[in-house]
């Protein structure tokens, strides 16, 4: 039997910011988005969250909610230096861990002999380094497989811990509503409602054919999970899939002209971030993403072997084909990363289209 324990930071970037910044401490604050309300956050305090405030929130929309919101920019080589001394107090339990984000991570405990074995002790000892040694909070999730450990593990949010003992899994999951299941968004959380599905108990009484014809490959695993089996491992290496740089800006813009003068601000992050994690430069596809004023986000990339800046003067005016005299409120640049098998098998340059 599996021994896994789903550690989930509290708030991670702005509790970084609230321990280095007493001032932040009381006060209803996010980080990222734009001060003169352009932009997501990327997070925010529980004070915040009072008031509604969530993560990837239009900065607007938050500031509407909570008028006195402290909009704090973020400090992202602080949290990975921090994220980094976290990931080394979990290497000192295991070295089967996984990493999901900076604030995250799955670790398989199964056959560690510290503490007598129990999966439980070990996520309390974890979390008690982490506080003594970085004065921030973790939750933890305890269970035996993965996807009930993430969702224990914000159960008692925050700084507390949930265990789902095997003899509790089966109605631990039964009651769960669909929406607490990892990849059930908001649209696929509408479709299972108005077939009459709200808790996974309910999902058990349904065709297992039936949602995965209405749901393809993402049916069959839900049905699994309603039913408590998860059989994924513990995935030590987990690759990078892809580089991006984007810029919300702070007034829509209409032109190519501007948009281009954006993106040669964007390439120089762009290849310096290509190069943090692909020193040789490689890479499997390149392209743009814009986002117009009504929200509708549109992307177009192609196949390329190295990153070409000059492609993207005609990806951009492709591109900008879809934009219908809408404004322009945000321009990004992406690149694809290959894997060894892909840049063997890799054909000559064609287009591809993401809409």
């Amino acid at each position: 039997m599996r021994k896994i324990i789903h550690i989930d930071m509290d708030c991670f970037y702005a509790a970084v910011e609230m321990r280095d910044n007493p001032r932040y401490r009381d006060i209803p604050i996010a980080i990222g988005g734009r001060s003169d309300r352009r932009g997501v956050i990327s997070t925010c305090n529980y004070i915040a969250r009072k008031f509604g405030v969530k993560s990837a929130m239009a900065t607007a929309q938050a500031m509407k909610l909570c008028p006195n919101l402290v909009v704090v920019p973020g400090q992202m080589k602080k949290y990975v230096e921090v994220s980094r001394q976290i990931r080394d107090i979990f290497a000192r339990y295991t070295s089967l861990i996984e990493p999901l984000s900076l604030d995250e991570a799955y670790l398989d405990v199964s056959d560690s002999d510290l503490l007598g074995g129990s999966a439980t002790l070990i996520a309390q000892q974890i979390r008690r380094d982490i506080l003594n040694e970085t004065q921030l909070t973790a939750s933890a999730g305890v269970a035996s497989c993965k996807f009930v450990a993430k969702v224990a593990s914000d159960v008692n949010k925050p700084n507390g811990i949930c265990v789902v003992t095997p003899d509790e899994l089966d109605s631990f999951v039964a009651s769960l509503p669909l929406g607490k299941i990892p990849g059930v968004g908001k649209v696929t959380l509408e479709k299972l409602h108005n077939l009459g599905l709200y808790h996974c108990r309910d999902v058990r009484e349904y065709s297992q054919e039936l949602l995965s014809k209405r749901f393809g490959k993402f049916g069959l695993a839900l049905w699994q999970y309603c039913h408590g089996k998860d059989e994924r491992r513990v995935s030590v290496e987990r690759k990078r899939k892809s580089v991006g740089v984007e810029r919300t800006l702070p007034h829509d813009i209409h032109s190519a002209e501007e948009c281009w003068q954006v993106i040669e601000k964007l390439l120089p992050e762009l290849q310096q971030r290509l190069q943090n994690v692909r020193p040789d430069m490689d890479i499997h596809s390149q392209g743009i993403k814009l986002k117009f004023s009504d929200f509708q986000l549109t992307s177009i990339e192609q196949r390329q072997l190295h990153l070409v800046p000059e492609l993207f003067k005609s990806q951009l005016q492709e591109i900008l084909q879809r934009q219908r005299n809408r404004g322009i409120r945000l321009v990004g640049l992406q690149v694809g990363l290959p894997d060894e098998q892909t840049v063997r098998q890799l054909p000559l340059p064609f287009p591809q289209q993401v809409i």
